[in-house]
């Protein structure tokens, strides 16, 4: 507990720091320059840190506006200045995600698809993160189908553009595991996740936070098969790590024990 006060006060140290940094900015810059822009975006970032999520969004929505009214939509200077502009979006639609207005990231996430795909190509890496996006959101939803699809080919062009071993592809195929879990195609998960948890041992190792994510849900689809034995060796061995790792006390470690006891009473009936 004396951890997660330690991390909390880092936190607001942090907040600190971001709103004096846009203040003093503002001040000797003006509201529209870059650099502003830039701190507001920091310190909305640092809000959301904080689960102050209105404030985050407040913020995201104001450097977007004025990103549009500076550089305009679709601004041809630089390929970077492309990627900030979708980049903000994105944060915005992800804090609509957090409040859970999921229509309103909805329309944001499709509107940044649109302009990613526009903009940079469909196979650029910025916009198959778009896309993503829009996939959870559809999920978020219970547009499960359309998630489904958009995911399938998320896959499809992350393996070709990034390779099957990339950070960004495996999550992507972990997305399309959960879409598959949610629709009840439990077996197609399963193979999915298998896969992956397979890769990133051999990429990231064991003990990787993604890859004990990985075994986790790997074990809940066993368990959604009714192969309970399965599922508690796997909770177990990821509780094991994550003591290990990040301590008893962890929210991460917490859940772990709970879904262990969740298992062993499964298998004993």
């Amino acid at each position: 507990m004396q951890r997660v006060f330690q991390c909390s006060g880092l936190l607001h140290q942090h907040h600190d720091v971001c709103q004096k940094k846009l203040t003093e900015t503002q001040q000797r810059l003006g509201a529209n320059h870059p650099d502003t822009l830039r701190s507001m975006t920091n310190l909305a970032s640092a809000y959301s840190a904080l689960s102050q999520h209105c404030n985050a969004l407040e913020l995201k929505e104001q450097v977007v506006k004025l990103r549009k009214q500076i550089l305009g939509e679709e601004h041809p200077s630089t390929l970077r200045s492309m990627n900030i502009a979708l980049s903000l979006q994105n944060n915005l639609a992800s804090t609509y995600s957090d409040l859970s207005q999921h229509c309103n990231a909805l329309e944001l996430n499709e509107e940044v698809v649109k302009l990613g795909k526009r903009i940079l190509g469909e196979e650029h890496p910025s916009t198959l993160t778009t896309m993503n996006n829009l996939a959870s959101t559809y999920s978020d939803l219970g547009q499960h189908r359309d998630a489904l699809e958009l995911n399938k080919e998320v896959v499809k062009l992350g393996k070709r553009i990034l390779g099957e071993k990339h950070p960004a592809t495996l999550s992507s195929i972990n997305n399309l595991s959960r879409t598959y879990s949610a629709l009840g195609q439990h077996r197609n998960a399963l193979e999915l996740e298998g896969h992956v948890l397979k890769l990133q041992k051999q990429i990231l190792g064991e003990e990787h936070p993604d890859t004990l994510t990985s075994m986790n849900n790997l074990a809940y689809t066993y368990s959604h098969l009714g192969q309970h034995h399965n599922a508690l060796d796997l909770h177990e061995n990821a509780l094991e790590m994550r003591r290990k790792i990040l301590g008893e006390e962890h929210p991460d470690t917490l859940k772990s024990s709970c879904a262990v006891e969740s298992a062993r009473k499964a298998s004993v009936m």
